[in-house]
């Protein structure tokens, strides 16, 4: 998932290239509350973006350490086993 106004774009930071493609985040336009109950519900999670990664963080979905700063943006990635 990512907040609605990073689709389709690339951020660079040293030798790391990451897209935001609409292929793989292009989905469903849903509320940060709705799109923290598809987190509950999923056992993997790609993020980026300031207000949905911020949002895991204040509900402790994802620990601080976890979180890469890309460009100025958040990503984070969470594996629920």
């Amino acid at each position: 998932m990512c907040d609605a106004d990073m689709l389709g774009k690339t951020l660079k930071h040293g030798k790391l290239v990451f897209c935001v493609r609409e292929e793989f985040y292009k989905g469903s336009l849903v509320s940060v509350e709705e799109a923290v109950d598809l987190i509950h519900q999923s056992t993997i999670v790609n993020m980026i973006g300031r207000k949905i990664v911020e949002k895991a963080l204040e509900k402790g979905l994802v620990h601080p350490d976890a979180v890469l700063d890309i460009e100025g943006v958040p990503h984070a990635q969470i594996v629920k086993l």
